[in-house]
């Protein structure tokens, strides 16, 4: 069971990463945005470690209160998921 979180908790985050990074680059080339809705989803089902990586690398997002405030808290969720998980399997 661990191996399965592991294993999605990590590509979630690489997928989030990715995603940042992409916005980013389209930002800079003036095509078409990845939707915040996405960015922000993609914090919250498991990719915070990977959104905050990407936004502090490139800073990109840094001045919006939605992903300065929602990235971290849903790191803080996780956390506290896999916290209560982790005790409940002991």
């Amino acid at each position: 069971m661990e191996i399965v979180i592991v294993s999605f908790l990590f590509w979630v985050n690489v997928i989030t990463f990715w995603t940042y990074a992409q916005d980013k680059r389209y930002a800079y080339y003036g095509k078409r945005r990845v939707p915040e809705w996405l960015m922000i989803g993609l914090s919250f089902i498991g990719g915070g470690y990977g959104a905050l990586s990407a936004m502090l690398l490139f800073r990109h997002k840094t001045l919006h209160k939605l992903f300065t405030i929602g990235v971290p808290v849903s790191i803080l969720l996780w956390g506290v998921l896999l916290l209560v998980v982790s005790l409940i399997s002991m």
